[in-house]
């Protein structure tokens, strides 16, 4: 296998993932994603990641860096700050963030989250 993993090359299943409807905020939405890599020990993981308009709660343990591809969303944090990205952004996610993830257009991001 190569050293070098392009997204647009990646093939492989989509794998149908999302919230727990008891982490709904509004909406009924959906999730899937498509695993680039993952490091030998599970502690790195990239992928793609589409989702549907709606908004649920997150909980972070991990770090994740994420490139909006398409749509936009909303990140309310609880201690009240509001982030919103849309396509083109790149942000990260520290670990020990909590608050809602709402998607405001239907959305594609990559991702490349570090477990503790």
């Amino acid at each position: 296998m190569s050293k070098l993993l392009l997204f647009r090359d990646t093939q492989g299943a989509t794998e149908q993932c999302g919230p727990s409807p008891d982490r709904f905020v509004w909406g009924q939405p959906t999730s899937d994603n498509r695993t680039v890599f993952e490091s030998v020990d599970g502690k790195i993981v990239s992928g793609i990641w589409r989702a549907t308009i709606g908004a649920w709660r997150i909980a972070y343990d991990e770090t994740e860096y994420c490139h909006v591809v398409k749509g936009r969303a909303r990140l309310l944090e609880d201690n009240g700050a509001i982030f919103e990205v849309q396509a083109g952004d790149s942000f990260v996610i520290a670990a020990g963030f909590t608050g809602i993830w709402e998607v405001i257009e239907d959305m594609e991001k990559h991702y490349m989250i570090v477990m503790p």
